[in-house]
């Protein structure tokens, strides 16, 4: 049993993964993103009796969560706090040199998105923070309330895809001339106030999610992980990343392209109907995999 009651975050495509990395007993295997620790113990199990787990995470607070989910398997997995853009400093503590499969999920788990004071999330009220590294100095808060028109309007160009982009930061320059914008359910009012909804999706989707982006430097720390997280593969051992966007996607596709290693997934992997209907947030999820020649 996979522990299921511990686990306050759903993983994504965990047979997939599982089958994609070709998990094996006694293995070596690196999670580049704990997160709530559900693809970890599924590692853990699919490795038993005698495989090891490497565990990174830059939020201290999925350390603590992911202690107590893996706890089964103590002994057996090593958990690191700290940036993957930093990898090969960090696993070079661990004293192993390679792995046979490391994993990337990107994105957000639903720890940081359900605790409000993360304020990442615009479902539930709280500060304008977004920080998934509590020492990060740059806050959601200084770049909606201090951050030019320009610059507003690129981030949520560029890094949300948003159509509306001038037109949402236009609101938001206008509105803070008569106050500061302090919450999330205030920024998602303003934006919803000059976009109207489409479809299912909440109209300030996108700018929040090209905050969150821009302040935890997800993009850049996410090219450098992937040129360290290849050499630390032994030969035959494998990398599977899955992403929730396009901007992350085609950096990943673009990499495996590029890396001349041998791609073992010629189409995206997709989660399946019925995983979507369990879990909402793994319908834009996109896995892709390359084994080391």
């Amino acid at each position: 049993m996979l522990l299921e009651s511990k686990l306050l975050h759903k993983p994504v495509m965990v047979e997939e993964v599982i089958k994609l990395m070709d998990v094996k007993p006694g293995g070596f295997y690196l999670d580049c993103t704990l997160g709530g620790g559900g693809h970890s113990l599924a590692i853990l199990k699919h490795s038993s009796p005698n495989g090891y787990l490497v565990g990174i995470d830059r939020d201290p607070i999925a350390i603590s969560e992911a202690e107590n989910v893996l706890s089964e398997y103590k002994g057996r997995f090593t958990l690191i706090l700290g940036n993957f853009a930093n990898l090969s400093e960090l696993i070079s503590k661990t004293g192993i040199e390679r792995f046979d499969g490391i994993l990337f999920d990107l994105g957000i788990s639903s720890i940081q998105l359900e605790n409000s004071e993360r304020g990442f999330s615009f479902s539930n009220d709280g500060p304008l923070d977004m920080r998934m590294d509590p020492d990060i100095s740059l806050t959601a808060h200084q770049v909606i309330n201090t951050f030019s028109l320009e610059e507003l309007e690129s981030i949520f160009r560029n890094l949300g895809e948003e159509p509306f982009a001038h037109k949402i930061a236009d609101a938001i320059v206008a509105y803070r001339k008569k106050k500061e914008i302090s919450s999330t359910k205030e920024l998602a009012e303003i934006i919803s106030s000059v976009v109207k909804r489409r479809g299912k999706i909440h109209p300030a989707t996108r700018a929040f999610m090209a905050l969150r982006i821009y302040i935890n430097d997800e993009l850049g720390n996410l090219k450098k992980a992937l040129i360290q997280a290849l050499s630390l593969l032994k030969s035959k051992g494998r990398l599977c990343v899955i992403s929730y966007h396009s901007l992350e996607d085609r950096i990943v596709k673009n990499f495996f392209r590029e890396s001349r290693e041998r791609i073992i997934t010629k189409s995206v992997i997709k989660p399946s109907r019925e995983e979507i209907l369990n879990n909402r947030r793994a319908r834009s999820a996109r896995l892709r995999g390359l084994e080391k020649l």
